[in-house]
């Protein structure tokens, strides 16, 4: 068996963190076994889906290294999903209902009050052919609904084990609203049928969903698929992250430069057996990948462990993978000048301000004028090479007797204004001469 998962989002909105986990977790599930990845956009709700939103998703995936091997479209399968809603209809599965919201939202009300469990009714069964056309007739229209067995539906969950569902204390759920277009549901399983999705992946909340569409499945004369259901995620605090998705969007997070990379680690490793660390490569993730490490815990996302797991991805990363990046920037300092600044960034745009700090103009902070003086005079003469700076603090030392802190502190204060960064002595050679001595005559260079 080829192993094929799908990621399907609405192109409604952008993606946040919740649903790149899921798009992840089913990347790796199917590159770790060297299956199919499919993007589907669920797409049938034509009036709020966008191609701005849809090509937003793309965008989003492909930046994050998410590549697909195709994409389909459910707004180009109604077709599909029509044959199927008249097959079950034949098969006395789905059945038609006149109840409207308000009705509905009562009788569930009502079955509370009496300690009842809010299912539906089924009410509608019962309905003569007279008894419909009069509904119709007060302007009513039908929604579809599927009519479960009543029985109990058992699965081996890929990550919870034993799954078992009685339909009997679910509605049947609704497929096809009053204006006839479809929820999600039968387009979904239809979909799962016809690409051979051979696993589903995806967040607890649908184990029970899942009782109902196995039923579908088999109705429409197939297999259902495995299903892996994890726990969801929220925030550090527990909470939903629902109520933060505008700023954990991945345009949101992409805009903050954070690398995807560090994203995808986090996302990979949070809730899980393993420890919680950077990956250079997706493949590593992949290969590591197993259900058996999935806690039954929500995983916690820490927008502050996101920013540590940045900062160590970037402390390690090779120049080659930011050349591109450090040219938009305006940074021409190669190789040499990322491996001395890399330790200190935080995100790769903050090497902007690493390199002004190397070509100027910078404003010396000269707190001891006759020490910086000395060191101006004590500064051996040439381009500065990768032993100067020991060899020039060594003989300040020996001059002036200072040490530690007292030594180092006022020469980078004069050279870079600062109170910190990167090791001096890899930094002198990038400054230049010409601009050290200027520094520390207290010259704006």
């Amino acid at each position: 068996m080829t192993v094929t998962v799908r990621f399907a989002p609405s192109p409604t909105g952008r993606l946040h963190v919740g649903n790149i986990r899921t798009a992840l977790f089913n990347w790796l599930y199917a590159k770790g076994q060297g299956g199919q990845f499919v993007l589907r956009l669920d797409d049938t709700d034509l009036e709020r889906s966008t191609a701005e939103f849809a090509q937003g998703i793309i965008d989003d995936m492909e930046w994050l290294g998410l590549t697909f091997d195709r994409i389909e479209h459910q707004s180009a399968r109604f077709a599909q999903y029509d044959a199927a809603a008249d097959k079950l209809k034949a098969a006395g599965l789905l059945y038609p209902c006149y109840e409207t919201a308000d009705e509905l939202d009562r009788k569930r009300k009502l079955q509370r009050t009496r300690g009842l469990p809010p299912v539906y009714d089924r009410a509608a069964l019962a309905l003569s052919d007279d008894e419909k056309k009069a509904l119709m007739a007060e302007g009513r229209a039908a929604h579809w609904r599927f009519k479960l067995s009543g029985g109990v539906v058992k699965w081996t969950d890929e990550v919870r084990g034993e799954q078992v569902i009685d339909t009997a204390s679910i509605s049947d759920p609704v497929l096809i609203r009053e204006d006839g277009s479809y929820l999600y549901t039968l387009p979904s399983i239809v979909d799962d049928i016809d690409f051979e999705i051979s696993h589903i992946l995806r967040g607890e909340d649908h184990v029970t969903n899942s009782g109902a569409q196995i039923e579908i499945f088999e109705a429409l004369g197939a297999k259902a698929p495995a299903f892996a259901h994890f726990p969801l995620l929220v925030g550090v605090d527990g909470d939903k992250l629902s109520k933060r998705f505008g700023s954990l969007s991945i345009e949101s997070i992409r805009e903050d430069n954070i690398e995807p990379l560090a994203l995808l680690s986090q996302l990979a490793k949070i809730g899980t057996s393993d420890p919680v660390e950077v990956r250079h490569f997706i493949a590593e993730l992949a290969a590591e990948f197993s259900f058996d490490k999935i806690g039954r815990a929500p995983a916690r996302f820490d927008p502050k462990e996101l920013e540590a797991l940045n900062a160590k991805l970037l402390h390690e990363m090779p120049y080659k993978a930011v050349e591109d990046r450090l040219a938009k920037l305006g940074v021409t300092g190669g190789e040499e000048f990322w491996t001395t600044v890399r330790g200190n960034v935080k995100h790769v745009a903050e090497a902007a301000d690493w390199w002004k700090i190397v070509e100027g103009p910078v404003t010396p902070k000269v707190e001891e004028a006759d020490y910086i003086a000395a060191a101006e005079a004590a500064l051996p003469a040439g381009e500065p090479t990768a032993e100067t700076w020991g060899a020039w603090t060594k003989a300040l030392k020996e001059t002036t007797g200072r040490k530690g802190k007292g030594l180092f502190m006022p020469l980078r204060q004069a050279l870079t204004g600062l109170d910190h960064g990167p090791e001096m002595g890899t930094l002198l050679p990038l400054i230049g001469e010409a601009r050290i001595r200027a520094r520390l005559k207290g010259e704006v260079a």
